[in-house]
């Protein structure tokens, strides 16, 4: 088995800047491809594992916001061929497994031991000085080629560029996603999203597409609320000088909203967002938190008043089928992919482009891995 020499970043200690350095790449087996990564978004996903509030075993590859070009093929691999544009995909599935037949693919058994950063039989693909390395969030595309499930990768159109593409993989599905797959929301919907990153926005520009008639944006950061507001936000609020429930309860007639989704990923917001939910309507967590964080609500009121609290990973997409809808969109000019890319850095500059993203700076940064 002949192995590649490819640059990569890896995280080798909790806190740590990550590491560029060479790595060895085994070639694809049966079932999988490999993928020449062009463009990888950063992700508060994996600045999770950087401050250790998320952990996998060390060192590893993070990067689940991709997308570049077929470069090999395993055996039985006949849908992708060499040179085949795509999207990947940190949630393959097998179409076979309970959840998938049920059409809850984010959710397939088959593929759900790669999220801990190796495949069925131990092994990564991946090596460095000697040792190996895990796979972060499936996919370890902060690296000039991977190998992944071909299920992970998705074929998209040869015109289509792929610094934008690369968004798609990850907060936009998980935005537009949450509003169409997860939450189903109607025509004439209120609406709030708290937390206005590269997650939020695609929320508010999915609601603005869903048809939803009031969208109050959250977040604490101006540029952000100006960017939600070109987005289709029809209100923000700053939620250091307003309450968040008393805005929602204003804008609906004394109601609350029909639909709040966390964009953060925080206990503390959900529960606020609960408050300002209408008798009768759905709280979305969309964002991930913490292992250590928790949600703390009243039972009696919120069985009595039958409001939902309901959860969303990857917005409860099947990439195959939401990947093409997500890019149909942006064909025809409903959805904004070019102003969600704010920056792009070299794969030498990832450091700076986690800076970026704590600092709040624009709304998603790229990496042009291969330069």
């Amino acid at each position: 088995m002949t192995t590649t020499t490819i640059r990569a970043a890896l995280l080798t200690e909790v806190g740590a800047d990550l590491v560029v350095d060479e790595v060895q790449l085994d070639p694809p087996r049966a079932g999988e491809v490999a993928v020449d990564v062009h463009h990888c978004g950063v992700c508060h996903s994996d600045v999770h594992y950087l401050d250790g509030s998320l952990r996998t075993g060390l060192p590893v590859v993070l990067g689940h916001e991709a997308a570049g070009v077929v470069a090999e093929v395993g055996a039985g691999v006949t849908d992708l061929a060499p040179g085949d544009p795509v999207v990947l995909t940190m949630a393959p599935s097998c179409g076979r497994c309970y959840w998938c037949v049920r059409g809850q693919r984010t959710l397939c058994q088959t593929y759900s031991g790669l999220v801990g950063g190796a495949y069925p039989d131990g092994s990564t693909r991946l090596s460095w000085r000697g040792q190996p390395v895990r796979r972060g969030l499936v996919l370890a595309a902060f690296s000039e080629r991977t190998v992944v499930p071909a299920a992970a990768a998705v074929r998209i159109p040869a015109d289509v560029p792929t610094h934008l593409a690369a968004v798609v993989g990850c907060a936009v599905q998980t935005g537009i996603g949450a509003v169409l797959n997860t939450a189903a929301v109607p025509v004439g919907a209120s609406v709030v999203v708290s937390g206005l990153g590269a997650v939020g926005l695609s929320i508010v520009q999915g609601a603005r597409i869903a048809g939803a008639t009031t969208i109050l944006g959250v977040d604490p950061s101006t540029e952000r609320r100006e960017q939600a507001t070109r987005f289709g936000a029809t209100h923000v609020l700053d939620p250091a000088e307003h309450k968040v429930e008393e805005a929602a309860r204003d804008l609906t007639e004394g109601r609350g909203a029909d639909y709040t989704f966390d964009a953060v990923g925080r206990g503390d917001v959900v529960g606020t967002l609960l408050k300002a939910t209408r008798n009768g309507g759905t709280t979305v967590m969309v964002g991930i938190p913490s292992t250590e964080d928790a949600v703390s609500l009243r039972a009696l009121p919120h069985a009595f008043y039958e409001k939902k609290l309901i959860g969303c990973y990857l917005g409860s997409a099947d990439p195959h089928r939401d990947f093409p809808r997500i890019l149909d969109l942006w064909r025809h000019g409903r959805l904004d992919l070019e102003a969600m890319v704010t920056s792009r850095r070299p794969l030498d500059e990832v450091n700076e482009a986690v800076g970026d993203l704590r600092a709040a700076t624009g709304v998603r940064t790229v990496l042009d891995v291969r330069g």
